[in-house]
């Protein structure tokens, strides 16, 4: 016999029964992309219009390529996290569960090109 009750039952979970876990990746995910998109807009923009070799020679710095690879990963993160919230609220049944997939290999394949090309560019 269980001796919870509906409060105790309910508590930390929200419509996804997944606590507020998602909504704290979301928020540090965001922070995170704050800090680090203005330098890479920054970086991106004054090599925006170049030449390939100055393009090349820029993201084969570490820094810059660590850092781009940074707004890969993490925007990419952002997204599939923020996509997945999107679906679980506007679709049901097997629907969900395929476009939910379906997003979350987008965001990885997205991931995995942007790191190669980085990888490239730097090695």
């Amino acid at each position: 016999m269980r001796f919870l009750t509906d409060r105790k039952r309910a508590e930390g979970k929200g419509a996804a029964h997944a606590g507020t876990g998602h909504h704290w990746h979301m928020i540090v995910s965001g922070v995170g992309l704050a800090l680090v998109v203005p330098a890479f807009l920054y970086i991106f923009g004054s090599t925006l219009g170049q030449g390939r070799d100055a393009v090349l020679e820029t993201f084969a710095h570490p820094a810059v390529a660590i850092l781009s690879g940074l707004v890969v990963v993490v925007g990419m993160q952002h997204f599939r996290s923020g996509v997945q919230t999107l679906l679980e609220d506007y679709t049901h049944g097997s629907t969900r569960k395929v476009t939910i997939v379906l997003a979350t290999a987008l965001s990885y394949a997205i991931m995995a090109t942007g790191l190669f090309a980085l990888a490239k560019i730097a090695l």
